[in-house]
């Protein structure tokens, strides 16, 4: 089959590999309907993560059950499924206990699983599903087309922008400054709405994310960064500042900022991928009692929840999606993304 391979810095490419074969009683062979490239694959694309020999690559897919092992129950061959960004068994004591992206039986798609078998990236044509059972969440009928790429928003972006408002405490009536507006950003406007949050500010300079973030309800766009921007959401929140910052980037920058930006005693969720130097200021956040919570967001516990929001069409997350393009064109879709051409970009094989 062939899948997305990356080579070196800006050097991707679409290779032939291996298809994949059931490995385990319990994994899966899932056809790929759907990929995409995330904002956390340009680090590797960028050279800021160094890629030493290469690798393949990508973590969000939706698909078709093409296969399944002996001890798979709970999925069957023809359904439509949706992973999440990693794999996991879904009853080990860290998922049991929210954090799937923890479980000690799971693992990452382009790595090896704790066999030492390696399991399929999401970009290609077909994956190998360890666990399939814990990890592939099944929809109740093969959904129509349009409803895809909001489907696969629930493998990462849309779960990670609403990790981000659940870690920062969002509730009715708060108001909420979002730092970053890729698609995880985006999200997390949405779902800080979602949750109620009476006033929400997007901060973007870039006009096509500015639209995307008011159709999912800001209620404010703001494109300073840095000093002035923090005087900015400082001034909108009189002089004191928002109750939740969301950071969606994960950068220094961006931390800094989000930190800054909270009022004394708010709260800063944070799913951004961490590089380019991004710490804690420990100081800062005693003196002002800003709480910082967040991590890799487990967002295998996310997906029953807004399924059947995104089949009914109250949730239209997929709207991140601004361009589309087949899997052969997958240089294309990092370019794209690199130079901020496209906001998310779905690859269809």
């Amino acid at each position: 089959m062939r899948a997305t391979v990356l080579h070196g810095e800006r050097d991707i490419r679409l290779d032939d590999v291996p298809d994949p074969a059931i490995s385990a009683p319990t994994d899966a062979v899932v056809r790929v309907v759907a990929a995409c490239v995330c904002g956390s694959d340009l680090w590797g694309y960028r050279g800021v993560t160094p890629t030493r020999e290469p690798r393949r690559i990508g973590h969000e897919l939706v698909g078709i059950v093409e296969e399944i092992g002996s001890a798979v129950a709970r999925v069957s061959v023809g359904d439509f499924v949706i992973a999440p960004f990693y794999f996991c068994d879904n009853t080990c004591a860290n998922c049991r206990n929210g954090v799937s992206t923890s479980c000690l039986h799971g693992g990452w798609w382009g790595s090896d699983d704790r066999d030492g078998v390696f399991v399929d990236a999401a970009q290609g044509e077909r994956v190998r599903v360890p666990l399939a059972d814990g990890t592939l969440v099944p929809t109740p009928e093969v959904p129509d087309d349009a409803l895809v790429p909001s489907l696969l928003t629930l493998a990462d972006v849309m779960g990670t922008g609403h990790h981000a408002a659940l870690s920062a405490g969002v509730r009715e009536g708060s108001t909420v400054v979002v730092v970053g507006d890729g698609a995880v950003g985006l999200c997390a406007v949405l779902a800080a709405r979602r949750l109620g949050a009476a006033r929400v500010v997007a901060m973007s300079r870039h006009e096509t994310r500015q639209a995307i973030a008011r159709e999912f309800g800001a209620t404010d766009v703001v494109a300073e960064r840095g000093d002035a921007g923090i005087a900015r959401i400082k001034e909108m929140f009189d002089g004191i500042g928002p109750d939740c910052v969301l950071e969606c980037v994960g950068t220094a920058e961006s931390m800094d900022q989000a930190i800054r930006s909270a009022r004394p005693g708010g709260m800063v969720g944070y799913v951004g991928v961490p590089n380019g130097g991004a710490e804690l200021p420990i100081r800062t956040l005693f003196g002002t009692n800003v709480g910082v919570n967040g991590g890799v967001a487990p967002v295998r516990g996310y997906i029953e929840e807004f399924l059947p929001e995104v089949l009914s069409g109250a949730l239209n997350p997929g709207l991140v999606f601004d361009l589309e393009l087949p899997l052969e064109q997958v240089a294309e879709a990092y370019a794209a993304m690199d130079e901020r051409r496209a906001t998310k970009v779905l690859l269809r094989p």
